[in-house]
């Protein structure tokens, strides 16, 4: 009879799968991220600009210095929605916690543009 009790786990099982509708919320709770990047051309520059980081420079100030696109203003795109970036980009984005400039959560991806260094600040 102890074993009926193990029919319970399948309730358990039924737990999980309401867990499963959760993930359609937190899909929809996540449409936006609003993102600063580091774009550079050259690995090596790149590079440069990931050591900058690790040795404890704010993101903005290290985008400013670092970066080659229209974003130098901190690296700052503003709110960027599913859909409007490129395919790496955006599944790093989406994957990064938020953080701050001057405590930086951030990634590094390579796309056609060049190489990325990401950092979300805030998500909605």
């Amino acid at each position: 009879m102890g074993k009926k009790g193990g029919s319970k786990g399948g309730g358990g099982a039924k737990a999980k799968g309401s867990g499963d509708s959760d993930q359609p919320k937190e899909k929809k709770g996540g449409t936006a991220v609003k993102v600063r990047h580091i774009l550079c051309e050259k690995h090596s520059k790149s590079m440069e600009a990931l050591e900058a980081l690790q040795n404890g420079g704010k993101f903005n100030e290290v985008a400013a210095k670092y970066s080659e696109d229209k974003a130098r203003s901190g690296g700052d795109l503003g709110w960027m929605t599913r859909g409007s970036m490129v395919g790496p980009f955006q599944d790093a984005a989406f994957a990064l916690p938020k953080s701050t400039v001057a405590n930086p959560n951030y990634v590094q991806v390579k796309t056609k543009f060049g190489y990325h260094i990401i950092m979300v600040e805030d998500k909605k």
